[in-house]
């Protein structure tokens, strides 16, 4: 790592620990805007507002080169923090998914920018983006028109992965991350005794077969080769251990690597749930709600990271994870790469959203470097 990026540690970490200290949810991030917003003031650097938790810094370049926006988010989440040397402030919130590193990494490279604009040929637009976690801030974003109104042409995003070993760089070309949504199973029977079933229309028997159903979509609907992923995590129904169930509810997740596999499981989803249930004499209405896409790495973006990286770097394997990075993605080519974050010998192994999860700071100036060393390869050609 070169000694100008080394040399910036301190400055990152003590960042990052006061970013940490007051973590915030999605859309109400107030005092961690403030603090991004008046870190950018101390130094100099001009911002603007774009949301009103969300702030965007560009640097003017020559308009022949592309214009490349770099990405960090900024929310918390619900999750209760064990005491700490810094830990959270903020009493069940903490920053459990590495937005704090992100945020910090982000602002690294906006003073790095300022002080050396010999590193940069065209423009580059900073975004600190609200909500990742939900109800989804990168979508936000793109629907202020700010992509548009600095002529982006690329965007690109990190994230801090304890899958990944420190030191390590890791990304794949295409589909890396899942397209995900929620689906909701509303199943309506008839109430009775629990000694006279025949007398009612039991909505546990038929929610029980609409699950063990609604499964087979992955294995006979879809290809083999495709990857999907259907879940529900929470049933609830019944009033009663004696008496036969009018109502369940069904709450799930469901994920894909294709967009065409996901419209699949949207279409039979309520085909065989409704033809389940009819079969138990029950009605059954499904609702989905869609979140966020493909995270889908553009191909020359990713040779780009590799050739940087060099040793570094590792192929990563796809998650069932998501990411509303995807949305940029869908609005500009783009490059989602993680930073590995796992140490077992410094005891960082805890996984992401977890309340122990945490990271060595030492690797935040890689993450600038990284910024850094993909904006000057991309600016080196002019635009075509």
């Amino acid at each position: 790592m070169k000694q100008v990026f080394s040399d910036m540690q301190p400055l990152l970490r003590d960042l990052r620990r006061a970013l940490h200290r007051i973590p915030e949810l999605g859309l109400a991030e107030v005092k961690t805007a403030a603090l991004i917003r008046q870190t950018l003031d101390e130094w100099g650097i001009a911002w603007q507002e774009c949301l009103p938790t969300g702030t965007a810094v560009y640097f003017e370049g020559d308009s022949a080169y592309p214009v490349i926006a770099f990405r960090a988010d900024i929310d918390g989440l619900s999750v209760q923090e064990p005491e700490g040397a810094f830990s959270s402030c903020h009493i069940g919130q903490m920053h459990a998914c590495g937005h704090d590193g992100h945020t910090a990494m982000l602002l690294g490279l906006a003073w790095y920018l300022k002080e050396h604009p010999e590193e940069r040929k065209g423009g580059v637009l900073l975004l600190f983006q609200p909500a990742e976690e939900g109800p989804g801030g990168a979508k936000m974003m793109v629907e202020t028109g700010i992509l548009e109104q600095y002529h982006v042409s690329y965007i690109i995003g990190c994230h801090i992965f304890p899958d990944v070993p420190q030191g390590k760089i890791a990304a794949r070309s295409g589909a890396m991350m899942a397209r995900n949504g929620e689906v909701s199973v509303s199943i309506q029977g008839k109430s009775c005794h629990g000694a006279m079933p025949q007398l009612g229309n039991d909505a546990v028997l038929a929610a029980g077969a609409v699950i063990t159903g609604l499964h087979t979509i992955i294995s006979r609907n879809l290809c083999p080769t495709d990857g999907a992923v259907l879940t529900f995590g929470t049933v609830h129904g019944g009033s009663a251990c004696n008496v036969i169930a009018d109502h369940v509810q069904l709450e799930g997740t469901m994920r894909a690597f294709s967009d065409e596999a996901y419209e699949i499981m949207t279409k039979r989803i309520p085909e065989a749930a409704q033809g389940i249930a009819a079969g138990y004499g029950c009605h059954a209405e499904v609702e989905f709600r869609h979140m966020y896409r493909v995270v889908d790495n553009d191909p020359y973006l990713t040779d780009c990271l590799k050739e940087i990286a060099a040793d570094r770097f590792q192929t990563a394997q796809q998650y069932m994870l998501a990411e509303d990075f995807s949305l940029f993605q869908q609005a500009r080519p783009g490059l989602f790469f993680f930073l590995g974050a796992g140490n077992p010998e410094k005891g960082f192994t805890a996984p992401l959203h977890s309340n122990l999860f945490d990271f060595d700071e030492a690797i935040l100036p890689l993450g600038v470097e990284t910024f850094v060393s993909l904006l000057k390869k991309i600016q080196q050609q002019p635009i075509a």
